[in-house]
């Protein structure tokens, strides 16, 4: 992590100014990206919903801060597949209740934490799938797997192939 940090502050030129070289590769992948994942919804998935809000976070770690240990590929694989999965599971039990809201995201962090997949976003998947509307309410035991997991599987391999397009990026770090 302490590694991650000193990265950061190396983006950054000695008057504080941005490395435009760095935000511009971060643009790239963030637009190739969404664009990936909409035009998908768009034309291959006609008329399916293939994006919720959780993927604007997970574009700035995987785009912008691809060293982040959440950022990882397992991270956003399974952090945010096992949350969107409490998610549901919360939402059939409880209904769009505010112990469904409390329960999705506060299990989501547990999980996560436990299989050692945190990914931020990954909580905001549990709370979609409870508080989503009808759209993501009739999506069902499919909202995990579609948007959530084609979504992200998408990002990341976008991810792989802007990061290290770049020669002074890598990703993954790890799997």
């Amino acid at each position: 992590m302490k590694t991650y940090f000193a990265k950061m502050r190396g983006t950054r030129t000695r008057r504080g100014t941005v490395d435009w070289r760095d935000a511009s590769w971060s643009w790239l992948g963030a637009f190739t990206g969404m664009s990936a994942v909409t035009f998908l919804g768009d034309h291959w998935l006609s008329q399916q919903l293939l994006i919720v809000g959780s993927f604007g976070a997970t574009s700035v770690l995987i785009y912008a801060a691809p060293e982040s240990p959440f950022a990882q590929p397992r991270n956003v694989l399974f952090g945010s597949l096992l949350s969107a999965l409490l998610g549901v599971a919360c939402f059939q039990l409880l209904g769009a209740t505010a112990l469904a809201v409390v329960l999705a995201v506060s299990l989501a962090v547990l999980v996560m934490q436990l299989t050692h997949t945190v990914h931020p976003p990954g909580a905001a998947a549990a709370l979609i799938a409870v508080i989503g509307g009808p759209d993501i309410h009739a999506l069902g035991w499919w909202f995990p797997l579609i948007p959530v997991g084609l979504g992200c599987a998408v990002m990341v391999l976008v991810a792989i192939l802007v990061n290290n397009l770049a020669r002074h990026r890598r990703y993954p770090l790890q799997w």
